[in-house]
């Protein structure tokens, strides 16, 4: 081949990003460090950052780590040896990130080329949260190493370039603990006229085809509930190809699945099989293409829930408590939750057995989130021990005693202590299990269980002292509930103290009471403290689905839970009853509309106001760190008709790729979180959004899900049932046809946008642009913004986070822990 066939060229200007590079395997390798306890109390703060989206808490493994690391030159280890090729799909940065449950040291090589005009020196700029060496034409350049936790330095270097190609190679690594932010971003600040020259081997046209199809592809839809599951590709495949598609789920999950095929040149579309078939839930489809040996893959994700196959719920609570037990034990993710589903319902045996010898590795090893497999099995080894085999039996019992149950305890794990999700679990399993296990000596503190119970007793009082005043740290937030269910059911039923017991019913009828004011039709719609892109783009198999199914009989199975099965055994065996005018709640019919507002967090940080009537619902934050970066905040939510997936939320992405490990992420949070107010039908979004972010908002529109849409230069328009809503932007909302997001997305450009939402009952898209789509945003000289509604006439959204409409005014001060909740 000739040199221009072996190089993939792109131009490079001035101030941008050098993109594309070769990548090595990621080097892994465990850094354990020595048992020791650590210092600290649960956080209920510890996503509201001071500084960026940094999360300041640091374990001992990080200490020991910059210590040793902190400032050198980085252990420079291993050799290029080409694996892929990254593609960068707008991205300006190699973002290899993810979630590592044990302190897990990494490391990568990467190399490119700059094919310079003529020999110069060139300024780089190098950002990354560990360490990197640079090399240039085989002479080291330089290092720098931060080693800061998910927080990016940047350095800048000079390049003496020659005329014509110029090999680039980093080195890179960092420690990653639980969730890692491990890129880099190579920006070209100045120097001779350049281009990126990739090597390939292919040609270079066959390269760039390549990455067409994997810039354009897309599933055919946004959601699968049967019939086949379509790859397309937006041009034909110039060559043939292999594929592989490793299917996995969230960051959380256990599973991938492996499916190969072989593409011809020509192909526009892979049929990557039924629906039916395949795993249910928010699914990760990571696609690679390898032609010739150019090897490039993108991630799409995708919704899966079988609901034909469930088909409606049974109208007897005691069938549905029946029915939840048999999905959970037939069909769901292997871990010690089926197991419970399975003990609980008659199913004991080898395989049940085998599905909790296969999550103890975990325990025993302290993983982080092994506390989430940990109360399940507590439970199990309690009332169901007999049915568990001697040999696996015995095994549970060595892992309840090895556990390290809180952070004073010695370890040199990266469990999180800090969440209050996280905290009650801790507490709950230290409670129950020296109650299992009262004479036997718990390794890590030294006591006898029944001190070990004592000291639990008096954390999940004081957990839930801390509740029963506050409520839900990270407020409101789908992924969260289930893991506060969880706990509390565990005490609900197993609680030797029957005040503990009594107060664990009542948190579990109250968090039921703020979901059904939280939803619409059964799904939650508001604001949320926490989300990720995992559980806002999932609908019908998010766990809060089925939570609704077993209560109140509206919704739909995952395949991966955490308290569904706890839920249906405490109303089974334990006494719990759910109030009964809860389901007027969540399932609301009717001409009224319901507003509620409360507020969560302590001191009330979150204030948060839901509205809805039976064709349409809304909710959002009030008054919430306005311009402040975000971490996982979803300020503004809502759906329209019947469909679960006629969902929409509005943005600003915390990082360009899609499907990645950000905290924010590109759907899941807010990079810049915006000022947000809402009366009723209506809500404005701003967006002012910091330097180094991306400069655009967006929202999840997903046309496919609508009985009828339109988006026409800054209106876009949405029909769902009766229920219709209506978006209008500062600019021209732009509708995404290609990637991962395909007829999902709207973006509006620029650093400062406006989102006008208003939402209607008017059954057709005409009327409902007749009457609203002239709403228009005037701002006043002390910063409020007025709009005047046809139906609420003048709407004061005030810059004190107040809202005046109707003569009414609802101050952020007013909002209560209790909530307030009114037929309008």
């Amino acid at each position: 081949m000739t040199t221009e066939q072996t190089y993939m060229r792109k131009p490079l200007s001035a101030g941008e990003p050098v993109r594309y590079w070769q990548l090595g395997a990621v080097m892994e390798e465990r850094f354990d460090t020595p048992d020791q306890p650590m210092k600290g109390e649960m956080d209920p703060f510890f996503f509201l950052t001071k500084h960026k989206n940094f999360i300041p808490h640091e374990y001992p493994c990080r200490t020991i780590f910059a210590q040793t690391y902190r400032g050198k030159r980085p252990d420079v280890r291993g050799q290029f040896e080409a694996a892929r090729w990254w593609l960068p799909f707008g991205s300006p940065r190699v973002d290899l990130s993810g979630f590592w449950f044990r302190p897990t040291r990494l490391a990568t090589w990467a190399r490119t080329h700059i094919e310079a005009s003529e020999a110069g020196t060139a300024k780089i700029r190098l950002g990354t949260c560990g360490g990197a060496v640079l090399f240039l034409n085989g002479e080291e350049i330089g290092w720098m190493a931060p080693y800061g936790r998910n927080l990016e330095t940047k350095q800048e270097f000079d390049l003496p370039l020659k005329a014509g190609l110029n090999e680039i190679t980093l080195f890179f690594d960092d420690l990653a603990e639980r969730d890692a932010r491990y890129f880099y971003q190579f920006d070209y600040l100045s120097g001779p006229v350049a281009k990126i020259a990739i090597p390939v081997p292919v040609e270079g046209s066959v390269a760039e085809s390549i990455e067409a199809a994997l810039e354009g592809m897309h599933l055919d839809r946004p959601a699968y509930f049967s019939g086949d599951i379509t790859l397309l590709f937006a041009k034909p495949l110039p060559v043939a190809v292999d594929v592989n598609v490793a299917v996995e789920g969230d960051f959380m999950s256990r599973e991938r699945f492996d499916l190969d095929f072989k593409l011809e040149a020509g192909a526009t579309r892979l049929n990557l099989g039924p629906a039916e078939q395949a795993p249910a839930d928010f699914r990760h489809f990571r696609i690679t293409l390898d032609a010739g040996g150019f090897v490039a893959a993108r991630p799409l994700g995708v919704e899966i829930c079988h609901a034909e196959r469930q088909g409606s719920a049974p109208a007897a609570l005691a069938d549905r408590i029946s029915e939840t037990l048999d999905a959970i034990s037939e069909h769901s993710e292997r871990d010690t939750v089926r197991a419970f589903a399975r003990l609980a319902s008659g199913r004991a045996g080898a395989d049940t057995d085998a599905m909790i010898e296969e999550i103890l590795p975990s325990i025993e090893d302290c993983h982080d989130c092994a506390d989430f497999s940990l109360v399940p099995l507590i439970w199990s080894r309690t009332v169901w021990g007999q049915v568990i085999n001697d040999k696996t039996r015995a095994r549970i019992d060595g892992a309840i005693l090895n556990y390290r149950y809180w952070m004073d305890e010695p370890g040199n794990d990266v469990q999180w202590y800090f969440s209050e999700n996280h905290a009650l679990l801790f507490h709950t399993a230290c409670y129950l299990a020296g109650h299992l296990l009262p004479e036997a000596t718990f390794v890590r503190s030294g006591r006898k269980g029944a001190e070990q119970s004592k000291i639990g007793a008096a954390r999940v009082r004081a957990w839930l002292d801390h509740f029963e005043h506050w409520e839900m740290a990270e407020f409101n937030s789908a992924p969260y509930f289930p893991i506060d269910l969880k706990g509390l059911t565990a005490l609900a039923a197993l609680s030797p103290d029957k005040d503990i017991a009594d107060r664990a019913k009542a948190g579990i009828i109250r968090l039921c009471e703020v979901i059904a004011r939280s939803a619409h039709h059964g799904m939650v719609t508001a604001a949320q403290g926490r989300s990720y892109e995992h559980t806002l783009c999932a609908g019908r198999s998010l766990e809060l689905s089925g939570v609704a199914r077993l209560l109140w009989g509206k919704g739909w199975y995952g395949r991966r839970v955490h308290a569904l099965p706890q839920l249906a055994v405490c109303l089974r065996d334990h006494g719990l009853e759910v109030p009964a005018e809860l389901l007027a709640i969540a399932d609301h019919r009717g001409s009224s509309h319901q507003e509620w507002r409360f507020a969560q967090g302590q001191d009330k940080f979150a204030a948060l106001y839901h509205y809805k009537g039976e064709h349409y619902a809304m909710g959002s934050a009030v008054h919430y760190r306005w311009k402040d970066w975000g971490y996982q905040e979803t300020v503004l939510h809502l759906r329209i008709g019947e469909k679960p997936e006629a969902a929409i939320w509005i943005n600003h992405p915390g990082e360009v790729i899609q499907l990645g490990y950000g905290r924010p992420s590109y759907w899941g949070g807010c990079g810049t979180v915006p000022r947000v107010q809402q009366y009723r039908g209506l809500a404005i979004a701003d967006f002012d959004v910091h330097e180094d972010q991306p400069e655009f908002s967006h929202a999840w529109f997903p046309q496919a899900e609508f009985e009828e849409s339109r988006v026409a230069g800054n209106a876009a328009l949405a029909r769902s049932g009766t229920g219709v809503a209506l978006l209008i932007g500062s600019g021209d909302l732009l509708p995404v046809t290609e990637g991962p997001s395909a007829s999902a997305e709207l973006r509006l450009a620029g650093r400062k946008t406006r989102w006008i939402v208003r939402l209607a009952e008017a059954g057709d898209l005409m009327s409902a642009e007749t009457r609203y789509g002239g709403l228009k945003a005037e701002v006043a000289e002390d910063g409020t913004i007025i709009i005047h509604d046809p139906d609420y006439g003048p709407v004061k959204f005030m810059a004190d986070g107040s809202v005046n409409a109707e003569g009414r005014t609802l101050r952020r001060e007013d909002y209560t822990v209790t909530g307030e909740a009114i037929a309008l």
